[in-house]
């Protein structure tokens, strides 16, 4: 049986009463964040993890960073929003898809790649004894929210922390990222973030 994993988030929020439960989102860009962020502030406290070790080169690390801390400026969440930044530790990634720098994009690298930062967030979660963690993966029609929502499950239980579950591309949500994107003039990226996507990107335009 498919899971609806919105009705699933409605009904957290529905049971939370008025209470405000602290959520971790891990956001894999300024994009993709506007959207959850505008819908997750309604209902919980809210700290971006930006953890993002996939993201080559490091120029592009950086970029996407700023465009991170502008949409939360823009929006006028920066009493609402705090952020959980680390540095870029290219080296974690690289050490996670070893042997699979062959996959196919979509495949079992970017399996690891989400299990990798999903770990993270999961363990800063349980360190920092926030209610929930969850993805801004999941808005994107491209990422496979059934996978990155058994992946958080699988995660979650391990670590002892509780998963949000998600599919924030349901009711328009990705068509607005775009919108509020457009609106504030936030840089939206041309491939999904590691030098496999981008060597792809870059032979679809040498053809």
């Amino acid at each position: 049986m498919n899971r609806n994993y919105q009705k699933e988030l409605d009904r957290i929020i529905q049971k939370r009463g008025k209470t405000v439960p602290r959520v971790l989102l891990h956001a894999c860009c300024g994009v993709c964040s506007s959207a959850v962020l505008e819908y997750l502030t309604q209902y919980f406290d809210v700290t971006i993890l930006w953890y993002n070790p996939n993201l080559y080169p490091q120029a592009e690390f950086d970029r996407r960073f700023q465009a991170q801390v502008e949409i939360i400026e823009k929006m006028g969440l920066t009493e609402q929003v705090n952020i959980l930044a680390e540095p870029w530790k290219h080296e974690d990634y690289l050490k996670r898809v070893k042997d699979l720098e062959n996959e196919p994009e979509g495949g079992d690298r970017c399996t690891e790649c989400f299990r990798l930062r999903l770990m993270e967030a999961a363990r800063l979660c349980k360190h920092y004894g926030y209610d929930y963690f969850c993805t801004t993966l999941t808005l994107s029609r491209h990422k496979d929210a059934v996978r990155i929502n058994a992946l958080g499950e699988e995660i979650g239980k391990a670590f002892g922390v509780a998963w949000l579950p998600s599919d924030f591309k349901k009711q328009g949500r990705e068509m607005r990222s775009r919108d509020l994107a457009n609106q504030y003039g936030i840089y939206q990226q041309l491939y999904c973030g590691c030098e496999y996507s981008l060597h792809k990107r870059e032979e679809k335009e040498t053809e």
